[in-house]
């Protein structure tokens, strides 16, 4: 308000002649930016805006593993003065996308953010083509069912349909969650696209993290991984990233046929069972990834393992 009130006084007091020639050299500005190539006004570096750029890698550093951090660890790893780091602090905190933590001398991520999140959620055809067919797989299977997206490293769970069944409904995950995509199956569905060559580029380091016996340690024991499942057409998860908990998990693709998501359904025991129960799961879950990708104009080639289960 204190700015909008400065520049009208500024132009009331300025006269008629300076607010010509005002409007002269906005008009040569704007014919300036419209000479420029779209690229370049539409997010080239030249247009970058500092200050935003750092309140957005400020908000990208909060995490579930940290939740809440401070001025100073924060101002270290992005690398801007302790003082520049707290305005930007208090600036995203009355906008509700920070609120205060810890007795005040740490932040977390605010409402906002999630408001953000759920329109973003809201926004995104999988979901408003998926649900649908999630609620159809639960029904057919008893099971909770779900819908991944892979973000870089992450998978992230962006829609659900919950058992009604209540020996089931104990396994309960919340749109939103995300859990390190090249420990879990959905992950290596995910990325069933990637070539050896990205995927060392999205994971530089020699060792990859361990959360069971059963994580890949390297990226080409993952990429041994993916390949596996990209030829089988699905991938099953028997308790090999979370205790008593088993999934199948098959891949989304669009019309190109690029991998945009990853469709499960959720066992809750540390099996799924033998090969009578096992088959008319994997051709459901198949099948309503198959149905999900149609609806995204995706038509399978021959050749697609997936299509194969769903004729079981």
């Amino acid at each position: 308000m204190a700015r909008e009130n400065t520049t009208g006084v500024g132009r009331r007091t300025a006269g008629p002649q300076a607010a010509q020639a005002s409007a002269g050299d906005d008009s040569a500005r704007g014919a300036e930016i419209a000479d420029q190539p779209d690229e370049d006004v539409g997010g080239g570096s030249t247009y970058l805006v500092p200050g935003l750029e750092r309140g957005l890698r400020i908000l990208s550093e909060f995490s579930a593993r940290e939740p809440a951090l401070g001025a100073p660890e924060l101002s270290k790893r992005i690398g801007i003065p302790r003082t520049t780091t707290f305005r930007l602090l208090q600036t995203l905190e009355a906008l509700g996308f920070l609120e205060r933590a810890n007795g005040d001398r740490h932040f977390r991520l605010g409402v906002a953010v999630l408001r953000l999140g759920f329109e973003y959620l809201s926004s995104l055809e999988l979901t408003d083509f998926g649900t649908p067919i999630l609620e159809r797989l639960r029904d057919q299977t008893g099971l909770s069912t779900h819908l991944l997206i892979r973000d870089e490293r992450d998978v992230v769970f962006v829609a659900k349909a919950q058992t009604h069944d209540p020996m089931f409904s104990s396994v309960k995950v919340h749109v939103g969650t995300r859990l390190p995509a090249h420990a879990t199956v959905h992950g290596q569905v995910l990325m069933a696209d990637l070539t050896l060559a990205q995927l060392r580029q999205l994971y530089p380091e020699p060792q990859l993290e361990r959360f069971t016996d059963r994580t890949p340690a390297t990226v080409d024991e993952l990429y041994e991984r993916i390949r596996e499942t990209a030829a089988q057409g699905y991938a099953v998860s028997e308790a090999s990233f979370e205790r008593g908990i088993s999934v199948v998990s098959a891949p989304v693709r669009d019309q190109t046929g690029k991998i945009v998501a990853a469709m499960t359904a959720t066992v809750p025991r540390s099996d799924i069972g033998g090969e009578d129960e096992r088959a008319p799961l994997v051709a459901k879950v198949c099948g309503a990834a198959l149905d999900l990708s149609a609806r995204l104009n995706y038509r399978p080639p021959a050749d697609d393992p997936t299509l194969g289960h769903t004729r079981r």
